[in-house]
């Protein structure tokens, strides 16, 4: 009778064990872990705080990023666009030095050719030949003389010093180029100085 007590006893214990039921795992989760979204839930608000801090300091290092490379890039085609334009007018000083002397063959060819005499002619046909060897020069550098006369009158090329009342040209078109003017390539070296023409008044 014992023996029967003792085993029944036994058995009740283990029936009421099989019958307990087991608590599922989580799916995502080990029974020894949390999921990430409760280790989120589990955070404080001082740790979420400094988890935002954290990823605005990244999108602001990206955006310093993306603004370094674009400042790279557009110092780049800057310092090509100089190095391009120093050497189309890297000649820019030397012909601005060498307009006077253009000016003075000019003046002396026109003192010249108001000269009477046979003397003169040799001399009249050496400064015409040092002017066009010259100018010849200074074109394949890149100068360019500026045609005024008889053209609309434009502050991009001309620097007008007056008006006169004409109807030989009409107005607003240059009447007289008192001094030429030179760019190099596009660039203005000297306007030409001009008088423009002027519709005479009514009388």
């Amino acid at each position: 009778m014992f023996w029967n007590r003792g085993m029944s006893k036994e058995s009740n214990e283990a029936n009421e064990t099989d019958r307990t039921p087991s608590t599922p795992t989580p799916e995502g989760a080990t029974a020894e872990g949390a999921t990430p979204a409760e280790s989120v839930s589990l955070m404080t608000p001082e740790e979420l705080a400094l988890l935002r801090e954290k990823a605005d300091q990244v999108d602001g290092l990206k955006d310093r990023i993306l603004r370094t490379v674009a400042d790279l890039e557009n110092f780049r085609k800057r310092a090509a666009r100089e190095r391009q334009e120093a050497v189309q007018y890297a000649n820019q000083s030397l012909l601005e030095k060498l307009v006077p002397a253009l000016d003075n063959l000019d003046m002396a060819l026109s003192a010249v050719s108001s000269t009477q005499g046979t003397s003169m002619d040799s001399l009249k046909t050496g400064v015409e030949m040092v002017l066009v060897q010259l100018k010849s020069v200074l074109r394949d550098s890149g100068l360019e003389e500026i045609v005024a006369q008889g053209q609309p009158f434009d502050p991009t090329w001309h620097e007008a010093v007056s008006e006169q009342e004409t109807t030989e040209v009409p107005e607003g078109h240059v009447l007289q180029q008192l001094r030429k003017g030179y760019r190099l390539q596009q660039r203005l070296l000297r306007p030409a100085t001009v008088v423009v023409a002027r519709q005479p008044k009514a009388s």
